[in-house]
């Protein structure tokens, strides 16, 4: 099952604390607006989000169809399809994205210690 380009969403304090301190580490801003307290930060193929009063904890995330640059790929698994194929493993979903939809659509599961997964689907 390919879940597409993961990433770390941290729910932050201080985004521009945040910001400051993961450029230390050598993080570079590649996306997001700062004026509305998001950022997304690449270091190599490492990719984490900053979200300062959107998130109550930090969630893993995939993308479907994007690669860690933020690009469109040619061929990439729906998020509906991935839905799909989840529910019949049993898993259950916090949030669901309408089968019946198509383009940009996300689903959150959560994980046995409560972490919450998204996969959130921009094209």
């Amino acid at each position: 099952m390919q879940l597409g380009n993961f990433s770390v969403s941290l729910a932050v304090n201080d985004i521009q604390a945040s910001l400051a301190f993961y450029e230390k580490l050598g993080f570079q801003q590649m996306g997001g607006e700062i004026a509305q307290n998001w950022a997304i930060l690449k270091n190599g193929k490492t990719v984490i989000g900053l979200f300062q009063g959107m998130f109550e904890r930090n969630i893993l995330t995939f993308n479907p169809g994007w690669d860690e640059n933020g690009q469109a790929l040619d061929n990439y698994t729906d998020v509906r399809d991935l839905q799909a194929a989840l529910k019949t493993k049993g898993i259950e979903f916090s949030q669901e994205a309408d089968p019946d939809s198509s383009g940009p659509a996300s689903f959150v599961i959560v994980d046995p210690d409560g972490n919450p997964i998204l996969v959130d689907q921009h094209l």
